[in-house]
């Protein structure tokens, strides 16, 4: 009697499993019918090659995969989705888009985020990363909020930017009178003049032939940008100044996050932070590469003391109003001004 109540017993568990997964069959089948429930447009004006393309393409695999297929990220590449102040209005308004963006931009919503684009505010990526955990950074993060913007992560790095010019600079006097193509945002514009140098605002497509005509005397840029638009051709010199450290961002619209399930919310945000980090260390490794292919082309790489650009730089957090919102974080992660001059 035992044995057929046993028997009986895991007859109906085996029923029951069977059930189960066909059930789950049923829904995978029913999902793959029917496609994602949530799509997100990820719009980008970089090329397609670059890494931070490829780095959106792991996020967006990542997150496919953790929500079994529930979720899926299209990435629109080279500008494809439309123009980027476009792309933030659609996204504050609710549309399910998301761009790459930054601290320039954003500062348009909340002005002090834009200290992070600002000259040697950081030395580093791995500072970076510590900015924007403290809890300064989440006070302007949350005033995002407040304005309808929602950043999933802020932790994308297209590396260190430097100086390409066909004059040598060994100082911030070096580059007076030098007229400079570098973003149009206030954080950039003014901390190129800081360094004595004359901000020029223009697209960057126009760069090279800018330069080839000498309506401009250089840019400023990092290595990526630099090697695939071959500046090196125009440009003799680079500066290897450092003075910005490329901070990124993945901003949506809080309207249409909040509108997500929690958990969906959870693995958009771990996702895009992971692919972020990986991203970065191969942004550094293959910058190494562009500067050495750089320098076969003929490109001599001028190696400065920072120091005189560090002390010229303060100027513009001066005239920005911005030198005590920089000392809080920088006193939440354990730097000091003496400790930057020892540094170098």
């Amino acid at each position: 009697m035992h044995n057929k109540k046993t028997i009986v017993k895991c007859f109906i568990l085996v029923l029951v499993i069977t059930a189960a997964i066909a059930f789950g069959v049923f829904v995978d089948r029913r999902r793959a019918e029917s496609g994602p429930t949530y799509i997100l447009k990820m719009s980008t004006q970089m090329a397609e090659t670059s890494l931070l393309v490829e780095g959106l393409k792991v996020w967006s695999d990542a997150v496919y995969q953790r929500t079994d297929g529930d979720f899926l990220i299209e990435v629109f590449s080279s500008g494809a989705f439309g123009i980027d102040e476009d792309v933030i209005e659609q996204a504050r308004l609710g549309a399910n888009v998301a761009i790459i963006t930054d601290g320039g931009r954003m500062s348009n919503y909340v002005r002090e985020i834009g200290i992070i684009g600002m000259a040697y505010i950081a030395e580093n990526y791995e500072e970076l990363t510590k900015i924007i955990e403290t809890s300064v950074f989440r006070e302007l993060d949350a005033q995002l909020v407040e304005n309808g913007i929602r950043i999933l992560s802020y932790n994308w790095y297209d590396g260190p930017r430097n100086f390409y010019t066909n004059k040598t600079i060994t100082t911030p006097f070096d580059l007076h009178g030098q007229r400079i193509r570098t973003p149009g945002a206030a954080v950039w514009s003014r901390s190129v003049a800081a360094l004595e140098a004359t901000p020029v605002a223009m697209s960057w497509g126009d760069a090279y032939n800018a330069l080839q005509t000498k309506a401009i005397d250089g840019v400023e840029v990092q290595s990526s940008s630099a090697y695939s638009s071959r500046v090196y051709e125009v440009t003799h010199i680079m500066t290897k100044s450092e003075h910005f450290h490329l901070a990124n961002f993945v901003m949506a619209g809080e309207k249409w996050f909040s509108s997500l399930p929690l958990e969906y919310q959870r693995i958009l945000v771990e996702e895009c932070i992971r692919a972020a980090i990986e991203n970065a260390g191969k942004v550094l490794e293959r910058a190494e590469e562009y500067e050495r292919d750089m320098e076969a082309h003929g490109l001599q790489i001028n190696y400065v003391d920072k120091m005189p650009f560090i002390a010229a730089a303060e100027r513009a957090y001066r005239e920005m109003g911005l030198l005590d919102i920089r000392d809080r974080i920088w006193s939440e992660i354990g730097k000091k001004q003496e400790q930057l001059n020892e540094s170098h």
